[in-house]
C-alpha cells in the first residue's frame, strides 16, 4: 500500500519551491491554495477599474533575494518560462529639491554620481560599501540555505576582514546599531542617508530598531548581485514554479482553503478543507503564517513552551500600503536621465522623515509626510501595459495596519491617495494630469485578500531575535515542529527570512526528505 501524499498548505512561492524539490525526489505532492490562483504576494493582475490590460504586481516587485541563490537554476525555471532582466540603476534618489543620486550596480559608477553633488559624500559612501561587503558575504550562506563547514570557514574569514577594517568593538557597535544611527555615523548627509534608509525600510524594518543596521549594510548586496524584474511581472516566478511542479507530477488545487490540520498525540495525519473534504497525509508543510497554521489550523493547536513562544512572536502595526496608478506618461522628473525609470525611485528626502513616519504608523497615525518609493516596471516590460499607457507602483513602507480613534482605511483612502499624488507632483510637475485611474491595496485589503494576519507580508517582524535560526522560534529553526512527526513549517515567517527568497521552501523540503530516510 502506497503512503499518503505530502500536503502543502499555502501556494506562495515558498510552498511551490518546497513542492518542486519534493516532487523531484519522487514524492507525491498535493499543494492547497485558498485563493483562486497560486502566488501569494507574487501575483500580477489588472487591478484598476476600466484598464484590464494594465497589469500590476500585487506586492513583490523586484526579485533580488532569490537571485542571490541558485534555486532558479537548480529547478531550471528558465525552461518553464521565467526570464529576468536587470534594473540598473537599481535605485534613483528623487529628492524634492531637485538633486538626483543614481545607485548603479557598479559601486564606482554610483560614487561618481554622488560626487557630481558632493565629493565628500561620495567618498563616505564608497568606504561604507567597502566595509559592508564582507558582512554581506558572511550572511550569504544563511540566506542561501547552504550551511556547511566550508561556508562556516568562509564566514569567519569575512568577519575577520570586517574586524580588521573596523576593530572588534567598532564592528560590534555597528552590528547592534539601528540603521538610523549607523547611517548618521557613516554618511555625511541625507543626500545618501535618505535613499539608503528607504531601501532598508523596504524590508519592513524601522530605522530605530536595534540590530537593524543589517538592512543598511545590505545595500552592498544590491551592488554585488543587482536588482531584477521578472518579465511578465512577479507572477512569472510562481507561474514557472507551478508549471515545473505539475511537470514533476505534483497536484495543485486552488480555491481550496484549509479548515484544519489534523494530528494525533505524536504525528500529523491529514488536513480537512472548508466544506469537509479530508485528505490523508504522510506529512504536512505549513507554508502560511506560522501562527495561523500552528495555533489556529492545527487541531489540537501547538501547546506547551513552543506554543507559548510562537504566540509571543511579534508583528508590529507598521506594514506596507501599495497604490497602483495607471498613467499615460511616466513621471517626468526634473533632470530626468536615461535609466531613471528602471529601478526603485526613492522619494524619501530625510532620514528623520522616515523615523517619524515609523513612529506615527506604530501609533496608528497616518505619517506626514508619507515615505514613498515608486516602480515603473512597464518601462522595462512593455507587456505590462498597452502602448500609450504605463503602470506606476507607489508603495509606502510605513503605513499603519490599525488606525487610531476607530478610523478605517476606507475612511482614510482618499486623503492618503491625494497625499501620495502630491508627493509625486512635487518631483514630476504635471504628474496629476497623467493619472487615468488608481487602486489602493491598503493594509486592510492585504489582510483580507492576501490572508495575511495583521497585513504582514513577512508574517512576523524580521528583528534580529526573529531572523535566521530564531524564525519563527528557536525550536523550529530547522523547519520541524518539535513533538509532531511529519509536520514542517515554511514560508515568509520561517528560517531564514521573508521576501522573495525560496530558501525557506527548499530547507523545509530537505528537512522532510532527510527525515524520510
Amino acid at each position: 500500500m502506497s503512503r499518503p501524499p505530502v500536503v502543502i498548505v499555502g501556494g506562495g512561492h515558498n510552498g511551490l519551491v518546497a513542492g518542486c524539490f519534493l516532487a523531484r525526489e519522487g514524492r507525491e505532492v498535493i499543494l492547497l491554495e485558498a485563493a483562486a490562483a497560486v502566488g501569494g504576494g507574487c501575483r500580477t493582475e489588472a487591478t484598476v477599474e476600466g484598464h484590464p490590460d494594465v497589469l500590476f504586481d500585487l506586492h513583490s516587485v523586484a526579485h533580488n533575494l532569490i537571485n542571490m541563490t541558485d534555486i532558479v537554476e537548480e529547478l531550471d525555471l528558465a525552461s518553464a518560462g521565467l526570464r529576468y532582466v536587470e534594473m540598473d540603476p537599481f535605485s534613483v534618489a528623487i529628492h524634492g529639491d531637485g538633486r538626483r543620486v543614481r545607485f548603479w550596480r557598479s559601486v564606482e559608477q554610483t560614487v561618481e554620481s554622488i560626487a557630481e553633488i558632493d565629493p565628500r559624500e561620495a567618498r563616505a559612501y564608497g568606504a561604507f560599501m567597502k566595509d559592508a561587503a564582507p558582512l554581506v558575504s558572511a550572511a550569504l550562506p544563511v540566506i542561501q540555505g547552504q550551511i556547511s563547514p566550508w561556508s562556516t570557514f568562509g564566514r569567519l574569514g569575512d568577519v575577520g576582514r570586517a574586524v580588521r577594517r573596523n576593530g572588534l568593538l567598532g564592528l560590534a557597535r555597528d552590528v547592534v546599531s539601528p540603521y538610523d544611527t549607523l547611517l548618521s555615523r557613516r554618511l555625511p548627509s541625507d543626500l545618501t542617508r535618505g535613499p539608503v534608509a528607504a531601501f532598508a525600510a523596504h524590508a519592513g524594518v524601522g530605522p530605530t530598531l536595534p540590530g537593524g543596521s543589517l538592512y543598511a549594510f545590505w545595500q552592498a548586496a544590491y551592488h554585488r548581485f543587482g536588482q531584477w524584474h521578472a518579465m511578465g511581472g512577479s507572477r512569472s516566478l510562481t507561474d514557472a514554479l507551478a508549471r515545473r511542479l505539475e511537470q514533476m507530477g505534483g497536484v495543485i488545487r486552488t480555491s481550496s482553503p484549509v479548515e484544519r490540520i489534523e494530528r494525533n498525540a505524536e504525528s500529523v495525519t491529514g488536513v480537512v478543507l472548508e466544506g469537509g473534504e479530508r485528505l490523508a497525509a504522510s506529512a504536512v508543510i505549513n507554508a502560511v503564517d506560522p501562527q495561523l497554521g500552528l495555533l489556529r489550523l492545527l487541531d489540537p493547536p501547538l501547546a506547551g513552551r513552543d506554543g507559548q513562544a510562537l504566540a509571543a512572536a511579534r508583528r508590529g502595526n507598521v506594514v506596507q500600503a501599495v497604490l497602483h496608478v495607471v498613467v499615460n506618461e511616466l513621471p517626468a522628473y526634473e533632470g530626468l536621465a536615461p535609466g531613471d525609470h528602471a529601478g526603485l525611485q526613492s522619494y524619501v528626502d530625510r532620514l528623520a522623515d522616515l523615523r517619524k513616519a515609523w513612529s506615527d504608523a506604530e501609533a496608528g497615525l497616518m505619517p506626514d509626510p508619507i515615505p514613498l518609493y515608486a516602480f515603473t516596471t512597464s518601462s522595462l516590460d512593455p507587456g505590462l501595459a498597452p502602448s500609450g499607457l504605463h503602470s506606476l507602483y507607489l508603495a509606502s513602507p510605513a503605513a499603519p495596519y490599525r488606525l487610531r480613534d476607530g478610523r478605517s482605511w476606507e475612511d482614510a483612502t482618499e486623503d492618503y491617495v491625494q497625499a501620495c499624488f502630491a508627493t509625486v507632483e512635487r518631483r514630476a510637475p504635471g504628474f496629476a494630469r497623467t493619472v487615468l485611474g488608481w487602486h489602493l491595496r491598503s493594509p486592510a485589503v492585504m489582510a483580507e485578500g492576501g490572508r495575511w494576519p495583521g497585513a504582514h507580508p513577512m508574517h512576523l517582524d524580521i528583528a534580529m531575535d526573529q531572523l535566521g535560526p530564531f524564525r519563527p522560534i528557536r525550536s523550529m529553526g530547522d523547519h520541524r515542529v518539535p513533538g509532531i512527526t511529519g509536520l514542517y513549517v515554511s514560508g515568509a515567517g520561517t528560517n531564514p527570512s521573508g521576501g522573495v527568497l525560496g530558501t525557506p521552501g527548499r530547507r523545509a523540503a530537505r528537512a522532510l526528505l532527510a527525515d524520510s530516510k
